[in-house]
């Protein structure tokens, strides 16, 4: 039997500043939707670095929003956190170029919000937008736990 144990705090925040990238649950025309997404760590906020589109008019529309991440070693070994909380739209100008340093140190070719090659009902016009994950609450669990061992 496999033992999942609670990761702590600690455990949650070493993941987060780990992995860089996870998957962001909200809300699409009344229905859940799932998208891989880069997200950028600063101490305890979380940031998310996107181009306007579907994403980021859902989120507008409906803050209510959970990040997945996870790190797997195979079926037995693996990590994953769970952030819930609500999309903050980062609108001043001193916050956005704050967090636009944090996401160029950890991505120079800002990879791949920017870069995208399809074209959807959206179009591309490359504005970029950032959001803060306004924490409500975080939560983990590991099979490399102590009751594993």
């Amino acid at each position: 039997m496999l033992d999942i144990d609670e990761m702590g705090q600690d455990e949650i925040h070493e993941l987060l500043h780990k992995v860089g990238y996870g998957h962001l649950g909200f809300i699409h025309e009344g229905k859940p939707c799932v998208m891989p997404m880069h997200y950028y760590l600063e101490d305890s906020d979380i940031y998310l670095f996107t181009t306007v589109g579907m994403k980021t008019h859902d989120m507008d529309a409906d803050s209510d929003i959970c990040l997945q991440v996870e790190e797997i070693h195979g079926s037995s070994h693996w990590r994953s956190v769970i952030v819930m909380g609500k999309a903050i739209h980062v609108t001043k100008q001193p916050e956005i170029e704050r967090v636009m340093t944090l996401v160029k140190q950890r991505d120079a070719t800002l990879s791949p919000a920017i870069n995208r090659t399809w074209i959807d009902s959206w179009g591309r016009a490359e504005v970029i937008s950032i959001y803060r994950i306004e924490s409500g609450e975080m939560s983990g669990r590991t099979t490399d736990g102590v009751s594993s061992r």
